[in-house]
């Protein structure tokens, strides 16, 4: 009895090695850990990205090393007795079940791989949603994707996932994304990336199979009321309102998109064009094709002449959503387009002087880091009202300290020192304010052979309803549009060049 005792926790000889032992070892440590990392996410339901990727990536991967590590250790310890002169030799293991050290052996190993390939299983599984999920995505590499990270949760697809965009659907692209993550990986480790982070523009899916998922082509919804509040540079920041009708779509929703700016997208219509420039920036060359009849235009920019082997080299792309939504869910305003926002809603008073043009003066300034930015904002415009205005600064501090904050929260959102990220570096397609955006195209120096051009017509793509200071405000309405005034621009000089001409030197 004490020998038979004895044997219920023998294994085979060959077990006993260092290397089964240290294996042994790493397996129970980090079933051990998994379990208490489990016990927590199960407690506190979230854990954050740090222990997800411990949790479902790390602590498994120790734990398959731990168990291959076991015969491996085995396998050698077999071939060392092997060379010993008193050992038997023999070729392969015996599998007698009527041995106790060998029944031990396969009792231990068939229920252990059982329990291994179910939370291998859940494991995996888990392992996968994890790797899909925003957090892994944004907050893993914390500096490197913290500005897409940051503007992602300021955007309309706050909700939408980033492997949603930039994965979507199928295995060969996961498979694509994960190995390119390889590289992105082992980038961040030793430092070895760009600042800012290039958009990956060659690399993105054909957004008929990522943005058509959800936005139907077909059904684009008719003409849009947008009221955008502007405030002028001037002591006052005076108030600046323009109603826009946007032509989405055609003027009655039954008319689908025989025009407005979704014209583009029309499955009656293909656009192609050429862009020499890896931004997609510069585009000398466009084909129109109308699918119903077979009409095709073909319209060049006579200022950027290609040959045949130069449209060979730059190929042709087909239009699609992201040539004008190029910026999604990653948007980094102006800070023009932030301030006039923060005014607006009242997060910055009106009532403090000049506090416009004092922002605009401070945001247009590089910083090194989101520290000293900080310190700059808050130390430039206590120092500006204690000066200049040190009426309002004694009774009304509250104000100061309000834009100050507003500020700076605004800065955190749309730029990012440690990164260089800005607005400036990543063009917005959207609109032609800032960047040359509608107008690569529309800007009537396309035209095909017969005289016919790219119109640049404000009116193709919206209408004024509504424009002035608020209290002398002009209306129109949805029928009849208003011709657009410049605010301080007596002369209408505007009209002798592109919006972004100016626009984009105003920061």
């Amino acid at each position: 009895m004490k020998k038979s005792g004895t044997n219920i926790t023998k294994l085979p000889s060959s077990f006993y090695n260092y290397t089964s032992y240290i294996g042994t070892i790493i397996l129970v440590l980090g079933a051990i850990a998994f379990a208490f990392l489990f016990l927590i996410s199960f407690i506190f339901v979230e854990g954050g990205a740090y222990q997800g990727l411990l949790m479902w990536l790390v602590v498994p991967g120790f734990m398959v090393m731990g168990l291959l590590l076991i015969p491996i250790g085995m396998v050698f310890k077999r071939r060392r007795d092997k060379k010993q002169p008193t050992t038997a030799q023999k070729k392969w293991p015996i599998l007698n079940l009527n041995e106790p050290q060998t029944r031990n052996a396969f009792t231990i190993f068939s229920i252990g791989t059982l329990f291994f390939l179910l939370l291998t299983t859940v494991g995996g599984y888990k392992a996968f949603h994890y790797t899909e999920s925003v957090e892994f995505c944004g907050l893993l590499c914390h500096e490197v994707m913290k500005p897409e990270y940051v503007a992602y949760h300021h955007s309309s697809h706050a909700k939408v996932a980033c492997v949603e965009c930039h994965v979507g659907n199928g295995a060969g692209w996961y498979a694509r994304s994960k190995l390119s993550g390889l590289y992105q990986v082992y980038a961040v480790t030793v430092g070895n990336f760009p600042r800012p982070i290039p958009t990956p523009i060659k690399n993105l899916r054909p957004a008929q199979e990522t943005c058509e998922e959800c936005h139907w082509p077909t059904k684009f919804y008719s003409r849009q009321l947008v009221m955008n509040k502007h405030y002028l540079a001037d002591e006052k920041n005076t108030e600046w309102t323009i109603g826009l009708q946007m032509k989405t779509g055609s003027a009655y929703s039954a008319l689908g998109l025989e025009e407005g700016i979704h014209w583009h997208v029309n499955p009656n219509n293909k656009v192609e064009y050429i862009s020499t420039d890896s931004s997609r920036s510069v585009i000398p060359w466009i084909k129109y094709t109308n699918l119903e009849t077979g009409e095709t235009k073909v319209f060049e920019d006579k200022s950027i002449p290609l040959n045949e082997n130069e449209k060979t080299t730059f190929g042709i792309r087909k239009m699609d959503c992201i040539d004008c939504h190029n910026r999604p869910s990653h948007d980094y305003k102006t800070p023009v387009r932030f301030i006039n926002n923060a005014l607006a809603a009242g997060r910055i008073s009106p009532e403090l002087p000049n506090i416009k043009s004092l922002a605009m003066g401070i945001l247009s300034t590089n910083f090194s880091t989101e520290d000293s930015a900080f310190s700059f904002i808050e130390s430039e415009i206590k120092e500006y009202y204690a000066n200049s205005y040190k009426e309002l600064y004694d009774k009304k501090p509250e104000l100061i300290v309000q834009a100050i904050r507003s500020i700076q929260e605004e800065f955190s959102k749309n730029i990012f020192p440690e990164m260089g990220v800005r607005w400036s570096v990543y063009p917005n397609n959207i609109g032609h304010l800032e960047f040359d955006g509608c107008f690569r195209c529309h800007n009537n120096k396309h035209s095909t052979s017969k005289g016919e051009t790219v119109s640049m017509d404000c009116n193709l793509c919206h209408t004024i309803v509504a424009q002035g200071i608020s209290d002398s405000l002009q209306g129109g309405s949805i029928f009849k549009a208003l011709e657009f005034v410049h605010p301080n621009d007596e002369y209408a000089s505007w009209k002798e060049g592109l919006c972004s001409d100016c626009h984009r030197n105003l920061y």
